[in-house]
């Protein structure tokens, strides 16, 4: 018993000697190295970024200057001239590097803090700013590096140890004495737990407070973008302003040819092609041909035309006979008779006419194809030569100047579609906005999803719309609202909630988790996450957020 009570006496030091902390490497935490100095300024037109490393006096420096568009932070191409206000004999010398991008040289000659007047004029207009504090001389501050672990004197584990050995031996005396070994045991175990846990809650909470200001740190709504990643990017901002906002109701719907807009041309007799006049995607006029079909005649039908050619060609020489004999006796015999043969001569000379035309002495028929619109040829896969049967599609014309759109409602929408001003498409491909003609309003419904169908007809005349292609129609209700609203491009999903970035500095930039209202396809308004003034990125937002997730 008394060797089990002096171990765990001792128990407590080798505890606290292993650490009492987890087998972790604590790595020292270094701060954000600062490579360059930078100072910035801005008017309602143009936004300025100096960015340049140390300066020694009296040696040639190089300064980079970022010239861009204050509300969308376009770079900006113009004349830039740089002096030292009151200081003449200094002389600096701007060289473009790229858009938006100058450097600035020249040789500060003392130790001090100069402030620059910048004069710019572009295509904005003339302006002069100046950037103030630019330092030299000044030496760039060092990365501190912090201890891996602080503590104070009294959170030392020593003197957790000290204090329990200290009970513990005072204890095991006083209980040894009065002969009560048992609860000696429990006195020493007691003591000992105390410190050593006391010691384990003080770190876990004072740790806690350390690590969680390093998380709040590391997912902090604030980072940086250099301006040369800006430029690079072309991360282009819009100011956030309110303004009139007419909401929309989106509906999804399907290009269909119009009956005037679309022809099938088929072939009304089994034969072979034996000319073909277009290609795919040549564009045809009303009535022009397309091809020729020699007609396929079997073995029975020739019989009935050889038949019928053997008739007529009886016929025309008896015609022929009669009326000659009847001429050359035209004094003595009777008129009538003269006439009714000349009648009947002519009526057995066209027969023979057509018959022969028709048929021709092969016993086929050509059949001439035409264009009963005016449109493109689509592609087809016949060539001269091949054999097609009666009722064969071989080409397809399209005129696209007109289509239709089917588009789906649901029965929650039709509501405010009673408010509806006007119906309206944009064209991604050439970035234009279409009007539409309701031409038919929900009549049936979808059996598969209970949507009724409406018809609209809309002008195409640049061939945007091709038949097929699923677009959406915006029905713009009546009425107009004035909201905080920004274009749809600035939105974003960051870890499942919606979020736009807002350009704080020339290069700070912020995520702001918002709450979206009402759309109207290219806009929606916002109503909480940013306010009126805000820059807000709506330009290559992707890589923004990329950026800001790897921070």
């Amino acid at each position: 018993m008394r060797y089990l009570v002096i171990f765990l006496l001792f128990s407590p030091l080798l505890l606290l000697a292993h650490g009492g902390d987890d087998h972790a490497e604590k790595k020292p935490q270094t701060g954000a190295v600062v490579t360059y100095f930078s100072a910035e300024t801005n008017s309602d037109k143009y936004e300025l970024l100096l960015k340049y490393e140390e300066i020694e006096p009296g040696k040639e420096a190089s300064l980079k200057l970022f010239v861009s568009n204050y509300l969308s932070n376009a770079a900006i191409d113009g004349t830039i001239k740089v002096n030292i206000p009151g200081n003449d004999q200094i002389k600096l010398e701007v060289v473009k590097l790229e858009k938006g991008i100058y450097l600035i040289k020249g040789i500060f000659p003392n130790k001090q803090s100069y402030n620059l007047a910048i004069s710019i004029n572009s295509e904005l207009g003339p302006d002069l700013l100046q950037l103030s504090k630019i330092e030299i001389g000044k030496a760039l501050p060092v990365a501190e590096t912090a201890e891996a672990e602080h503590s104070h004197w009294y959170e030392s584990p020593w003197l957790f140890g000290a204090i329990g050995l200290i009970v513990g031996l005072s204890a095991m005396f006083l209980l040894l004495r009065n002969r009560k070994p048992g609860m000696a045991t429990i006195v020493i175990l007691v003591c000992i737990l105390i410190p050593v846990s006391t010691l384990q809650d003080l770190r876990a909470h004072g740790g806690g407070h350390e690590e969680g200001g390093k998380g709040a740190a590391a997912m902090s709504t604030s980072f940086v973008i250099e301006k040369e990643t800006q430029f690079l990017f072309n991360i282009l901002t819009e100011q956030v302003e309110t303004s009139d906002f007419k909401e929309t109701v989106p509906l999804f719907g399907t290009v269909t040819g119009s009956p005037e807009g679309r022809a099938v041309i088929q072939t009304p007799q089994s034969g072979i092609i034996v000319n073909l006049k277009v290609r795919p995607g040549d564009q045809v006029k009303k009535g022009q041909a397309l091809a020729v079909v020699e007609q396929a005649i079997d073995a029975g039908t020739q019989i009935d035309i050889s038949s019928q050619r053997n008739q007529s060609e009886a016929e025309f020489q008896a015609a022929k006979s009669q009326y000659d004999r009847l001429k050359a006796i035209e004094d003595i015999a009777a008129k009538k008779d003269v006439t009714e043969a000349k009648a009947r001569f002519e009526t057995a000379s066209k027969n023979r006419q057509l018959l022969e035309s028709n048929n021709g002495s092969s016993g086929s028929k050509l059949i001439t194809l035409t264009s009963p619109i005016e449109g493109t040829v689509g592609t087809f896969n016949y060539a001269i030569g091949a054999v097609v049967n009666s009722g064969e599609t071989l080409f397809e014309v399209t005129n696209l100047s007109k289509v239709y759109v089917e588009a789906q409602v649901f029965r929650e929408d039709e509501n405010k579609l009673r408010k509806v001003s006007s119906y309206t498409i944009f064209n991604l491909q050439d970035s234009t906005e279409s009007q539409l003609r309701l031409l038919s309003a929900s009549q049936t419904v979808n059996s598969e999803n209970q949507a009724g169908r409406m018809v609209f007809e809309v002008i195409n005349p640049k061939n945007s719309l091709r038949i097929g292609e699923n677009i959406t129609v915006q029905a713009s209700l009546s009425g107009n609202s004035r909201n905080v609203n920004i274009p749809n491009e600035a939105i974003t999903e960051v870890n499942g909630k919606q979020a736009i970035f807002i350009k704080d500095k020339a290069e700070n930039i912020s995520i702001s988790f918002i709450v979206k209202g009402a759309g109207n396809g290219k806009n929606t308004v916002i109503i909480r996450g940013t306010e009126e003034g805000e820059k807000v990125i709506v330009s290559n937002v992707y890589q923004v957020k990329t950026i800001y997730l790897n921070q």
